[in-house]
């Protein structure tokens, strides 16, 4: 049984720092790719970072510069820095990770930044 599970959110306030974890279990063929999304009252769901099955990586325009996204493949588990952050930061994280024919969902964490 897959599992995603996410780690790391909470409450900081604005220009500070948060760092979030996810690791990914259970899949004999392992994750082609990995990533975090957001979501917030009001807006559209938007990937923050990810890493492609190629490995290149995308980022929201709205943290580059900001935001760095790595991974131990090893253990299937990817990191998000979050440095300089903004109350518009402010949302429910969910990690996904990508195996062939299927994409799985952490439960989310919540970072939520004040000002």
């Amino acid at each position: 049984q897959v599992q995603v599970v996410e780690s790391g959110g909470g409450l900081v306030q604005a220009g500070g720092s948060l760092r979030l974890s996810c690791a990914a279990s259970g899949s004999i063929f392992g994750f082609r790719s990995m990533g975090w999304y957001r979501a917030s009252p009001g807006k559209q769901r938007e990937l923050v970072a990810g890493f492609r099955r190629s490995g290149s990586i995308d980022y929201a325009d709205s943290v580059k510069g900001r935001f760095t996204i790595s991974r131990d493949s090893a253990k299937n588990t990817v990191y998000l820095q979050m440095n300089s952050l903004k109350p518009e930061d402010t949302a429910v994280y969910y990690c996904y990770a990508d195996n062939p024919g299927n994409m799985y969902w952490g439960q989310g964490t919540q970072v939520t930044v004040s000002s």
